[in-house]
C-alpha cells in the first residue's frame, strides 16, 4: 500500500479522521435532535418519535394560521370579544371577500367559531391557544415599553 503524504488535514489514507473514526462512523452517531434518540436524561420514559412528529405538524399548522397579517389582525380583534363580519371589515379596512377568506382559514384550523343571528354572522375565538398566543404577541410587539 502506498503512503500518501500528510496534507495537514488530519485525515488518514483510509478516510479515517485523526481520531481513527471513519467518515461513515459519523453517520451512525446520534444527533442531539435525532427524534429516534432517548430525549430524556432524568430517567423518564423516552419521547415517542411519532407523537413528536404529530405534535410538530400540529404546531406548524397553528403557527402558519397565525403567520398571515390579516388573520393575525382578525384574531387580535376577536380577542377583545365577539365581532360580526361587518365589524371586522370596518376594523380592518378590508373588503368582505378578503375577511371571509381569512375567517374560513381560521375556522378550518379550529381557531374561531361562528354563530348566525338573522343575517349577521358573529365570530369569536374558539381556541384558548389562540388567545394565549395573541396575548403573548401583544406583550412582545404591541404593549408600551
Amino acid at each position: 500500500m502506498t503512503q500518501m503524504p500528510d496534507d495537514g488535514s488530519g485525515k488518514k489514507e483510509d478516510g479515517a479522521g485523526p481520531d481513527g473514526a471513519g467518515e461513515n462512523d459519523m453517520a451512525d452517531a446520534i444527533h442531539p435532535y435525532d427524534l429516534r434518540a432517548d430525549l430524556t436524561s432524568d430517567g423518564a420514559a423516552p419521547v415517542d418519535a411519532n407523537s413528536m412528529v404529530s405534535k410538530a405538524e400540529s404546531a406548524s399548522g397553528f403557527l402558519k394560521a397565525l403567520s398571515h397579517e390579516g388573520r393575525l389582525m382578525i384574531l387580535c380583534h376577536l380577542s377583545t370579544g365577539e365581532k360580526t363580519v361587518t365589524e371586522l371589515e370596518n376594523l380592518l379596512s378590508s373588503r368582505q371577500a378578503a375577511v371571509s377568506q381569512q375567517l374560513a382559514r381560521l375556522r378550518l384550523e379550529g381557531l374561531v367559531s361562528h354563530r348566525r343571528e338573522g343575517k349577521a354572522i358573529y365570530y369569536s375565538l374558539a381556541d384558548d391557544r389562540a388567545r394565549r398566543m395573541i396575548e403573548l404577541v401583544y406583550d412582545m410587539f404591541c404593549s408600551p415599553a
